[in-house]
């Protein structure tokens, strides 16, 4: 079974993920790695914490001579900004953060205790296990990637950067809407059998983890909640040359908690960040008394960052279906095992 965890604070020594269930054999290249590290710290209106950090991966387990031999695999991203001992306490929790659940559930005098670990910086290290997942996806021809839809209500490249300096000169956030999409995922991967193992589901839940995504939208859901079944249900059509196909894809690539053949789109709705540079009405946890939030170094906008932990995300979920649905310990007998079902498919 394909898992994985994360470890390490915004500003601690370094985040570190480990990921154990992957197979044998799988050649990987840290460039790759570091590319999609690159990829999640770029995108209009990100702060000033990117100019400080340059994210690379180092692998610390699981792969000799760059080949993976089916052992946990530990990926460690330092942290240049670590200064976490030294941080002023935080005691003005921020609206829409985890700043004073996070207080209330550990009974903690400080909101640096929460903000540490539940800040976005955690997602590096998903980002890191995403990629290495991606490449194990491509070996069989599945590609994922993003892209925005809106951002803060606007639409396009020019209109949506007027927005975020719009944004920036308010001292002003936002949110918007990205979305991720699957390629080359094969029919029956996940299951109808059971709520945990439905693949939308697992999906869903992927992409709602990354912090500020309130919402998830599998296919055209939303559009299609106001429609009549006879316009929104993908009809099935066969011929020799293309075999099984459908002409549209409101489903999204998943029919009964299984993939259908058809591209997987799902996407995320992102909350405005909750650091105001112009802060919000709060409480001093001392004192009680009403007060301005705290201010930390923060982004005005990472709708595009989130695309790409949203990939990452998405393709933890593919790798982990796929793998159930494939078995193997190495690549090469996961190769075998997809080869005689891809040729079993057809009718």
């Amino acid at each position: 079974m394909l898992r994985f965890l994360t470890a390490g604070e915004s500003h601690g020594e370094a985040l570190v993920g480990i990921l154990e269930g992957m197979p044998a054999g799988l050649k990987i290249n840290t460039s790759g790695i570091d590319k999609e590290l690159k990829r999640r710290q770029e995108g209009y209106g990100r702060g000033q914490r990117m100019q400080i950090e340059s994210d690379r991966a180092k692998i610390l387990s699981g792969f000799m001579r760059g080949v993976t031999i089916g052992s946990p695999i530990a990926i460690l991203i330092e942290n240049k900004d670590f200064c976490i001992d030294k941080l002023p306490a935080v005691k003005n929790p921020r609206p829409g953060h985890a700043d004073m659940a996070g207080i209330l559930k550990y009974g903690f005098n400080d909101a640096r205790c929460v903000l540490e670990r539940a800040s976005a910086r955690e997602t590096a290290a998903r980002v890191g296990i995403g990629a290495i997942c991606k490449i194990l996806l491509a070996e069989f021809g599945i590609k994922i990637m993003s892209r925005v839809l809106m951002i803060g209500g606007a639409k396009g490249e020019t209109a949506i950067k007027e927005k975020i300096d719009k944004a920036v000169k308010s001292k002003d956030t936002l949110g918007g809407i990205f979305e991720v999409t699957i390629k080359g995922v094969p029919p029956g991967l996940g299951s109808y059998a059971h709520c945990d193992r439905r693949l939308d589901a697992n999906l869903a839940e992927a992409i709602m983890s990354i912090p500020a995504i309130k919402a998830v939208e599998i296919g055209n859901a939303i559009e299609c909640s106001a429609k009549p079944g006879s316009e929104v249900h993908d009809e099935i059509f066969y011929s020799r040359e293309k075999g099984i196909y459908r002409k549209t894809n409101n489903a999204g690539g998943i029919e009964g908690g299984m993939s259908n053949g058809e591209d997987i789109i799902a996407r995320g709705y992102m909350k405005p960040i909750s650091t105001l540079m112009d802060a919000l009405n709060t409480i001093d946890i001392d004192t009680k008394k009403q007060v301005k939030a705290s201010t930390e170094r923060s982004d005005v906008c990472a709708v595009p960052s989130a695309g790409v932990v949203g990939e990452a995300m998405a393709a933890f979920v593919i790798a982990r279906a796929f793998l159930e649905k494939f078995g193997g310990d190495s690549v090469a007998q996961i190769s075998r095992n997809y080869k005689g079902y891809i040729t079993g498919l057809k009718l």
